[in-house]
Formats: C-alpha cells, sequence, structure tokens
C-alpha cells in the first residue's frame, strides 16, 4: 500500500482502490475471507478489517454468522450503489478510460444490432458518451442522441440532447454512459424501459442483484 503521507490526491485514490476492491471481493464471494481480500488489495490484514467495518457502518455491507464460526457478507442496495460509484470515479482519473470503454461499447453495439435494435440512445452526458460515439459508426446502429435530464448543452459530441426517453419515439434500446452514479441510473431506467433494453458497458459493474435486505430478511 502506498505511503499515505503522499499529498492527498494519492491518498484519496488509494482509499477509493482498497475500498471497491473489498465492496468487489463482497460481491463476488459472500464467504470471503478477509485474507483473501488483503491479498487482492495488496495492504495488511489488519487495514482490511478496519475497512470492513468502515464499509459496515457505512450501510455498504451486512454481515452474518455462519457456520464454523465464519461470516458471510453481503453488499446492500447502498453498496452496490457506492461500488459502482466508486467504478466510475476510479475510471474518469485514468488514462484507460478510453480503452477501456471502446472494449466494452463494440460488443453493446453489436448486441445491438444483432437484435434489431437499430434506434439507440445513450444516456448520461459525460466522457463516455463520446467515447461510445467514436464506437457506434463501425455498425448499422443509429445513435439518435444524447438523454440527459440536466444537461444544458443542445448538442453532445455532435447529438442532439433530450430531457427523457420519451422525447424519442422508436427509440430501441439505451445504452448507459452516467459517470456520476449509474448504479442509481440503471435502476431507474429498467423501471421505465425494458430492461433486457438497457445495456450498460462492463467497466461501471452495474449490479443486476436482489438486494441484501430481501436475502438476508430484517434481522
Amino acid at each position: 500500500m502506498r505511503d499515505q503521507s503522499q499529498n492527498g490526491s494519492t491518498a484519496l485514490s488509494t482509499e477509493t482502490q482498497v475500498t471497491l476492491t473489498v465492496l468487489d471481493s463482497v460481491h463476488s464471494n459472500h464467504a470471503v475471507t478477509q485474507r483473501h481480500i488483503a491479498e487482492e488489495a495488496g495492504i495488511a490484514l489488519g487495514l482490511v478489517n478496519a475497512y470492513l467495518k468502515r464499509c459496515i457502518k457505512k450501510g455498504y455491507i451486512k454481515v452474518k454468522q455462519a457456520p464454523a464460526n465464519r461470516y458471510a457478507y453481503y453488499l446492500t442496495p447502498i453498496g452496490f450503489a457506492e461500488k459502482s460509484r466508486l467504478t466510475a470515479f476510479y475510471l474518469s482519473q485514468s488514462f484507460n478510460l478510453f480503452r477501456v470503454a471502446r472494449n466494452d461499447f463494440e460488443p453493446l453495439f453489436d448486441t445491438c444490432e444483432q437484435s434489431g435494435w437499430l434506434n439507440v440512445a445513450l444516456f448520461g452526458a459525460s466522457d463516455l458518451s463520446e467515447i461510445a460515439t467514436l464506437c457506434g459508426h463501425n455498425n448499422s446502429v443509429t445513435i439518435m442522441g444524447v438523454i440527459s435530464p440536466l444537461a444544458q448543452e443542445e448538442a453532445i459530441a455532435g447529438l442532439p440532447v433530450y430531457a427523457s426517453p420519451d422525447d424519442l419515439p422508436g427509440l430501441d434500446a439505451i445504452i448507459l454512459c452516467d459517470l456520476a452514479s449509474p448504479q442509481a441510473t440503471y435502476e431507474h431506467l429498467v423501471s421505465i424501459f425494458p430492461k433486457e433494453r438497457v445495456l450498460a458497458p462492463a467497466l461501471l459493474r452495474i449490479s443486476d442483484r436482489p438486494a441484501a435486505d430481501d436475502m438476508m430478511g430484517d434481522d
């Protein structure tokens, strides 16, 4: 782990990465051990315990005792949202954003083409929407515009901006490009648009999951 005495931006970046590793590990395996998380994050075992306690205190993770004196960890709805937000934040600061996003968007556009969803819109005014426009020129899919309820611009990356999917008659699919709160935006979109037609790049780590509260009950 990097020296915490370095500048504030480095410390923030390190904390973001470790928190994201903890949330990712819990999401991937409810029975994950603290030792495994320590190996994944490259930090001391004691620090993992501190990060887990912090995540539990903030409501990101629920813990339940399992057989043989072990523990099972579950992400809460807040935890899923935070995992997605931290992923978006970390990638937005990364020089790898373009490369990673391009690799994710190309198969999404291929899926749209193969499914006959030829009229698509991008949801969210961000660097991702600009990268997506570059990837959408390699097939028969038409990007109708960018949906961004709060955007002040009339055009983004040469595309018209709309306030709502309802403003786009004939819209076949939506590709999520929001970097501010991607998980919450995804959940909103699937509540107003067919779920199978709301697509998200893998880099956003969107979770389509039952909430921990539903899985564990209220105890």
